[in-house]
């Protein structure tokens, strides 16, 4: 797969966006594309821009609210086929490690990494 884009729809309320994001999240298995959603969106994988777009517009039109907010960041890597866990692994390759810190959760409370400069 060679274009990875970053999609981000949710309704613009006050209460949960779960069940919209859910909606959004599942009109995506109607296409043949790869994903992942975190936190803050869906990574998606496709074979080219027409795919990607096409799902992408079915996520944005499942979501049925007044208002719908849509965000779509695209990498579409022409010079070579690349894929989202091959950008990820580069970048761990590079730091030597999982590219993860301390998970940081309001119900547990604050947490703080203390870095100690030697000089």
């Amino acid at each position: 797969m060679s274009v990875i884009a970053l999609l981000s729809v949710a309704p613009v309320i006050e209460e949960s966006m779960a069940s919209d994001v859910a909606d959004a999240v599942e009109a995506l298995d109607e296409f043949p594309v790869s994903y992942e959603t975190n936190p803050m969106g869906t990574v998606i994988e496709a074979d080219d821009t027409e795919t990607l777009f096409t799902a992408a517009q079915a996520a944005h039109d499942a979501v049925d609210a007044d208002r719908v907010s849509t965000v779509l960041k695209i990498d579409d890597k022409r010079a070579r086929d690349t894929t989202a866990q091959e950008k990820v692994n580069a970048v761990e390759e590079t730091l030597g490690r999982p590219a993860r810190g301390d998970s940081l959760s309001p119900t547990e409370g604050s947490k703080t990494k203390t870095v100690k400069n030697d000089e």
